[in-house]
């Protein structure tokens, strides 16, 4: 007798605790699956860079920043650089240009610690750009391009308030850490404008 009420006493049991489960069901307090974080955005819409002289140059110029696809654009005009010369343009870590030579700016802007390198060509840094030519009067029209990096919203990867840095030589995209740049001949601070 004991072995035939055992199924009848374990389906009354299952009965008895579905009963019991016929309450509101209750939230679970497991942590719901967290959305991907989104990627810093741009939250101003322009700055100006004023470029001065350093390591004992005549060059200058004035350039604008604007937030552009993946990174921020540079537009403008360098002057006082020999006719027909290459020179690296990058974007460097600190917002100071009061040492004479520029040292004060730090290294290249690299908030994803990559290596040198080539935009739109693998790994780089995001302070790096494509090389500048100077014209036959040694004006190097400004169009240039930093991926991966905002301006203004104060990310990681925020170019507000650093320092751009015009080189004496070209950035031959390859030897670490600076493209083999040469020394700085101009430097001016990424300046919020709006």
């Amino acid at each position: 007798m004991k072995t035939a009420l055992t199924p009848v006493l374990l389906a009354a049991s299952v009965l008895a605790l579905s009963a019991c489960s016929s309450s509101a069901p209750t939230k679970s307090t497991a942590p719901a699956a967290s959305a991907p974080t989104p990627a810093a955005q741009s939250t101003a819409k322009s700055a100006t860079v004023n470029l001065a002289s350093a390591s004992g140059s005549l060059v200058s110029g004035k350039l604008t920043v604007v937030p552009m696809g993946n990174g921020v654009h540079l537009t403008g005009e360098v002057g006082g650089l020999s006719p027909g010369s290459t020179h690296a343009i990058h974007i460097h870590e600190k917002g100071d240009c009061s040492a004479a030579d520029a040292s004060s700016a730090g290294g290249h802007f690299n908030p994803a610690a990559q290596p040198h390198g080539k935009v739109g060509s693998g790994a780089h840094h995001g302070g790096d750009m494509d090389n500048l030519v100077a014209n036959a009067e040694g004006v190097a029209q400004v169009n240039a391009h930093a991926e991966g990096v905002t301006l203004g919203g104060g990310a990681a990867n925020d170019v507000a308030g650093k320092a751009v840095i015009v080189h004496a030589a070209a950035d031959d995209y390859r030897t670490q850490p600076t493209g083999n740049a040469g020394g700085r001949v101009a430097c001016g601070v990424i300046t919020v404008t709006r």
